[in-house]
Protein backbone atom coordinates (compact mmCIF):
# COMPACT_ATOMS: atom_id res chain seq x y z
CA UNK A 1 0.00 0.00 0.00
CA UNK A 2 1.38 3.13 -1.13
CA UNK A 3 2.27 5.98 1.81
CA UNK A 4 -0.37 8.56 0.90
CA UNK A 5 -3.23 5.84 0.93
CA UNK A 6 -1.96 4.61 4.44
CA UNK A 7 -1.81 8.19 5.49
CA UNK A 8 -5.63 8.73 4.12
CA UNK A 9 -6.58 5.47 5.85
CA UNK A 10 -5.16 6.90 9.34
CA UNK A 11 -6.51 9.98 8.89
CA UNK A 12 -9.76 9.04 8.60
CA UNK A 13 -9.61 6.00 11.00
CA UNK A 14 -8.53 8.76 13.64
CA UNK A 15 -11.04 11.93 11.48
CA UNK A 16 -13.72 10.71 11.69
CA UNK A 17 -14.01 9.74 15.18
CA UNK A 18 -12.73 12.76 16.58
CA UNK A 19 -15.01 14.67 14.06
CA UNK A 20 -17.83 13.21 15.54
CA UNK A 21 -16.57 13.15 19.01
CA UNK A 22 -16.12 17.18 18.69
CA UNK A 23 -19.54 17.58 17.22
CA UNK A 24 -21.47 15.68 19.96
CA UNK A 25 -18.94 17.65 22.45
CA UNK A 26 -20.27 20.79 20.91
CA UNK A 27 -24.04 19.87 20.40
CA UNK A 28 -24.39 18.53 23.85
CA UNK A 29 -23.06 21.74 25.41
CA UNK A 30 -20.02 19.99 27.09
CA UNK A 31 -18.18 22.75 28.28
CA UNK A 32 -20.95 23.97 30.99
CA UNK A 33 -20.15 20.25 32.30
CA UNK A 34 -17.06 21.52 33.74
CA UNK A 35 -18.94 25.01 35.74
CA UNK A 36 -20.94 24.14 39.07
CA UNK A 37 -23.99 26.39 37.39
CA UNK A 38 -27.10 24.02 37.85
CA UNK A 39 -28.28 24.63 34.61
CA UNK A 40 -25.92 22.27 32.90
CA UNK A 41 -28.02 19.61 34.36
CA UNK A 42 -30.65 20.02 32.92
CA UNK A 43 -29.17 19.69 29.18
CA UNK A 44 -30.90 16.64 29.31
CA UNK A 45 -34.92 16.78 29.18
CA UNK A 46 -34.85 13.93 32.72
CA UNK A 47 -33.20 15.90 35.31
CA UNK A 48 -36.07 18.85 34.61
CA UNK A 49 -38.20 17.36 37.35
CA UNK A 50 -35.38 17.04 39.61
CA UNK A 51 -33.99 20.62 38.73
CA UNK A 52 -37.72 22.43 39.20
CA UNK A 53 -38.04 20.44 42.94
CA UNK A 54 -33.86 21.85 43.65
CA UNK A 55 -35.45 25.62 41.89
CA UNK A 56 -38.07 25.40 44.96
CA UNK A 57 -36.47 23.62 47.80
CA UNK A 58 -34.64 25.81 50.74
CA UNK A 59 -31.23 24.12 49.14
CA UNK A 60 -31.25 26.37 46.10
CA UNK A 61 -29.82 29.29 48.36
CA UNK A 62 -26.97 27.73 49.43
CA UNK A 63 -25.44 24.44 47.47
CA UNK A 64 -25.66 23.79 44.10
CA UNK A 65 -26.20 20.27 42.27
CA UNK A 66 -22.52 19.66 42.06
CA UNK A 67 -22.12 20.54 46.02
CA UNK A 68 -23.97 17.46 46.95
CA UNK A 69 -23.64 15.02 44.17
CA UNK A 70 -19.55 15.64 43.75
CA UNK A 71 -16.81 15.17 46.15
CA UNK A 72 -15.98 18.31 47.98
CA UNK A 73 -12.80 19.19 46.75
CA UNK A 74 -9.39 17.51 44.96
CA UNK A 75 -8.97 15.00 42.27
CA UNK A 76 -12.04 12.67 43.29
CA UNK A 77 -14.64 15.65 42.71
CA UNK A 78 -12.87 15.95 38.76
CA UNK A 79 -12.73 11.67 38.38
CA UNK A 80 -16.29 11.37 39.51
CA UNK A 81 -17.14 14.81 37.37
CA UNK A 82 -15.95 12.44 34.74
CA UNK A 83 -17.94 9.42 35.46
CA UNK A 84 -21.43 11.24 35.67
CA UNK A 85 -20.38 12.74 32.41
CA UNK A 86 -19.58 9.60 30.85
CA UNK A 87 -22.48 7.22 31.90
CA UNK A 88 -25.39 10.06 32.16
CA UNK A 89 -24.08 11.10 27.98
CA UNK A 90 -24.24 7.19 27.23
CA UNK A 91 -27.35 6.81 28.94
CA UNK A 92 -28.79 9.24 27.44
CA UNK A 93 -27.08 8.85 23.79
CA UNK A 94 -28.51 5.37 24.17
CA UNK A 95 -31.72 5.97 25.71
CA UNK A 96 -30.72 3.23 28.74
CA UNK A 97 -31.94 5.13 31.86
CA UNK A 98 -34.48 4.53 34.08
CA UNK A 99 -37.32 6.91 34.50
CA UNK A 100 -37.19 8.14 37.05
CA UNK A 101 -33.94 7.95 36.94
CA UNK A 102 -32.21 6.38 40.35
CA UNK A 103 -28.86 7.08 42.00
CA UNK A 104 -26.71 4.40 42.00
CA UNK A 105 -25.14 3.44 45.30
CA UNK A 106 -21.86 4.71 44.98
CA UNK A 107 -23.10 8.00 44.49
CA UNK A 108 -26.06 7.97 47.01
CA UNK A 109 -22.96 7.70 49.76
CA UNK A 110 -21.73 10.67 47.85
CA UNK A 111 -23.89 12.66 48.67
CA UNK A 112 -24.48 11.12 52.27
CA UNK A 113 -20.92 12.23 52.93
CA UNK A 114 -22.13 15.61 51.70
CA UNK A 115 -25.12 16.12 53.87
CA UNK A 116 -23.20 14.98 56.91
CA UNK A 117 -19.97 17.84 55.51
CA UNK A 118 -23.06 20.59 55.42
CA UNK A 119 -25.27 20.07 58.20
CA UNK A 120 -22.16 19.08 61.00
CA UNK A 121 -25.17 19.88 63.38
CA UNK A 122 -26.45 16.20 62.86
CA UNK A 123 -23.16 14.80 63.63
CA UNK A 124 -24.95 13.69 67.20
CA UNK A 125 -27.33 11.89 64.83
CA UNK A 126 -27.42 8.02 65.02
CA UNK A 127 -27.18 6.09 61.73
CA UNK A 128 -30.56 4.83 62.59
CA UNK A 129 -32.16 7.99 62.91
CA UNK A 130 -31.09 9.30 60.18
CA UNK A 131 -32.00 6.19 57.84
CA UNK A 132 -35.35 6.57 59.57
CA UNK A 133 -35.28 10.35 58.30
CA UNK A 134 -34.30 9.15 54.68
CA UNK A 135 -36.82 6.70 54.53
CA UNK A 136 -39.52 9.32 55.38
CA UNK A 137 -37.83 11.56 53.01
CA UNK A 138 -38.22 8.97 50.11
CA UNK A 139 -41.86 8.58 51.00
CA UNK A 140 -42.46 12.20 50.51
CA UNK A 141 -40.69 11.94 47.13
CA UNK A 142 -42.00 9.21 45.66
CA UNK A 143 -45.52 11.00 46.11
CA UNK A 144 -44.07 14.38 44.59
CA UNK A 145 -42.58 12.20 41.83
CA UNK A 146 -46.26 10.47 41.60
CA UNK A 147 -47.87 13.80 40.94
CA UNK A 148 -45.52 15.56 38.51
CA UNK A 149 -45.41 11.76 36.46
CA UNK A 150 -49.27 12.08 36.37
CA UNK A 151 -49.19 14.90 34.40
CA UNK A 152 -52.17 16.54 34.54
CA UNK A 153 -51.21 18.44 37.74
CA UNK A 154 -54.29 17.03 39.45
CA UNK A 155 -56.65 17.90 36.58
CA UNK A 156 -58.49 14.81 36.74
CA UNK A 157 -59.06 14.25 40.27
CA UNK A 158 -57.83 17.66 42.10
CA UNK A 159 -58.57 16.24 45.71
CA UNK A 160 -57.04 13.16 45.02
CA UNK A 161 -53.63 15.38 44.31
CA UNK A 162 -54.14 16.87 47.10
CA UNK A 163 -54.52 14.33 49.60
CA UNK A 164 -51.19 13.21 47.78
CA UNK A 165 -49.28 16.43 48.23
CA UNK A 166 -50.29 16.66 51.37
CA UNK A 167 -48.75 13.18 52.51
CA UNK A 168 -45.92 14.54 50.44
CA UNK A 169 -45.40 17.33 53.13
CA UNK A 170 -45.95 15.17 56.29
CA UNK A 171 -43.58 12.59 55.69
CA UNK A 172 -41.22 15.47 54.70
CA UNK A 173 -42.17 17.15 57.89
CA UNK A 174 -42.10 14.26 59.94
CA UNK A 175 -38.23 13.35 58.36
CA UNK A 176 -36.88 16.90 59.42
CA UNK A 177 -38.81 16.35 63.04
CA UNK A 178 -37.46 13.13 63.31
CA UNK A 179 -33.50 14.71 62.95
CA UNK A 180 -34.12 17.81 64.96
CA UNK A 181 -35.30 15.84 67.54
CA UNK A 182 -32.55 14.06 68.22
CA UNK A 183 -29.73 16.84 67.51
CA UNK A 184 -31.22 19.07 70.59
CA UNK A 185 -28.53 18.23 73.64
CA UNK A 186 -30.29 16.32 76.08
Amino acid sequence: MKRSSLALVLVCLLGIPLGIGAFTFVYARGLSYLSPDPRACVNCHVMNAQYDGWLKSGHRHTATCVECHLPHRGIGKWLAKADHGFRHSAAFTLQNFKEPIEITPRDREIVRVNCRRCHEALVGVSDADLEAARALHRKAQWRLDFVAAENSMGFHAPQEISRILAESIDFARQAQLRVEQRERPK
